[in-house]
């Protein structure tokens, strides 16, 4: 268990880096799955090994982390680019969920898989994966205060932004 946590915060560390890249995303409207839900039915979940479910989204993974208890690969495809995750136990993506999702980020959530992308990108393996939207920490900046002394950051949990 100790070598999962461990993994967990690694890879949590690896999806926060992707975050910047990609930008902390969010415009201050709805959390990603609540508004863009829509009534649309998402195949049922998804199982398999990690080149199986990136198969299902018409991606050749590029393998990250090839360890027992996890597998991480990023895929490119005309959807877009995301993180792809695989656990040994669904216990094992639930400990690595509880350490990554204080970094921000979209994540759409299998039984013993998790994607790590834009809202838009998640939203279309999802009809692909099935699987449930879930957001982490907001990063938006946004704070809606007046900018005065003390507001620096407030709306990131001490975060001071990206440069």
């Amino acid at each position: 268990m100790r070598h999962t946590v461990r993994a967990a915060v690694r890879i949590a560390a690896l999806i926060g880096s992707f975050a910047l890249v990609a930008g902390c995303g969010g415009d201050g409207g709805d959390a990603p799955g609540e508004g863009a839900r829509n009534g649309g039915k998402a195949p049922r979940t998804a199982t398999g090994t990690l080149e199986e479910l990136a198969a299902r989204t018409r991606c050749e993974v590029v393998v990250q982390t090839d360890a027992a208890e996890l597998r991480q690969g990023m895929c490119t495809t005309e959807d877009g680019r995301y993180v792809l995750a695989t656990f040994a136990t669904a216990e094992g993506r639930r400990d690595w969920l509880a350490e990554a999702k204080p970094y921000g980020g979209t994540y759409l959530v299998g039984g013993k898989w998790v994607a790590v992308g834009e809202p838009e990108v998640l939203e279309k393996l999802r009809g692909r994966l099935g699987g449930a939207l879930e957001s982490g920490a907001s990063h938006t900046g946004d704070v809606g205060g007046d900018g005065g002394p003390g507001s620096e950051g407030a709306g990131h949990g001490g975060h001071r932004g990206h440069g």
